[in-house]
């Protein structure tokens, strides 16, 4: 890392978000003006929570890569007492406030986002990187309206294939990380599973205010369809929702899936024209 480029950052533009042990704020590059989100994260915050090897691995795996919908890091530098990423700015903003306002998105809508977070998952289980932690909160919208998903707090190589942590939030966990199994890439083919019956619904398929009870929801597979949720999209979930994770629909046959296809396949291909930019 060039120590030129650490103080490349002009100034600071307004607070864009305050998370749990920093904020984001808007920055502009001195030479090029280039727009970035600067995230700032206390080193005394990140002890105190333990979460120091957390955030190492999502420097260390995000950093390396590079997939349009994949929020980029540009760089990282440090002082005293701070952190700073310097990360691809995706002015849509957070796709779980964008869900919250909508209440729910359209299978259009739905589908173009299944289809580019299966592409940009199937890049990451490529390399042997498994998310673990896919939900709204970790999403954010691109310029153009594209998914980006922006967390990596929770996602690690392992070129195994193989774990056995349990991560990411309860809603979106599958049965064998529940009940504290052995897990693989599989548990991301889940939790967009999950992800697209958010998108549609407006809530999780087994959220329950009692905990026990979203367990035994999940270790079931119990949920139902609300009645405006098409065949199409119900085919697609029940595939990616299989308690068998040998089962779930795999992330090539979510993209070709007909009811993707019919919604997502030429706006998705349009984007990724646009965007085919060297790196």
């Amino acid at each position: 890392m060039e120590d030129t480029f650490r103080y490349k950052i002009l100034k600071l533009g307004g607070l864009w978000v305050r998370g749990k042990f920093g904020s984001v704020y808007l920055a502009r590059l001195k030479d090029s003006h280039y727009v970035v989100a600067l995230k700032v994260l206390f080193k005394s915050q990140l002890v105190k929570a333990s979460v120091e090897h957390q955030l190492e691995r999502e420097i260390e795996i995000q950093g390396h890569l590079r997939h349009p919908n994949i929020l980029k890091m540009h760089t990282y530098f440090w002082d005293s007492k701070k952190i700073y990423l310097v990360l691809e700015y995706a002015p849509g903003g957070e796709m779980y406030k964008s869900l919250q306002k909508a209440r729910k998105f359209t299978e259009a809508q739905t589908a173009v986002y299944m289809y580019e977070i299966a592409d940009a998952l199937s890049y990451c289980h490529m390399k042997n990187v498994i998310h673990r932690d896919i939900k709204p909160e970790n999403l954010l919208i691109g310029v153009k309206g594209e998914l980006k998903i922006a967390d990596f707090g929770w996602s690690v190589h392992a070129p195994s294939k193989k774990r056995m942590t349990m991560c990411g939030t309860l809603d979106y966990l599958p049965p064998e990380m529940v009940r504290g199994r052995e897990h693989s890439d599989s548990v991301d083919l889940w939790a967009i599973g999950v992800l697209c019956y958010e998108f549609l619904v407006g809530r999780p398929p087994f959220e329950n205010d009692k905990q026990d009870v979203t367990y035994a929801k999940i270790t079931s597979v119990d949920y139902r369809f609300p009645e405006h949720v098409s065949q199409g999209a119900r085919s697609l979930i029940k595939g990616l929702l299989q308690k068998d994770p040998t089962k779930r629909t795999s992330l090539l046959n979510v993209m070709q899936h007909p009811w993707v296809e019919k919604h997502a396949r030429s706006e998705t291909d349009c984007r990724k024209k646009s965007q085919s930019t060297p790196t």
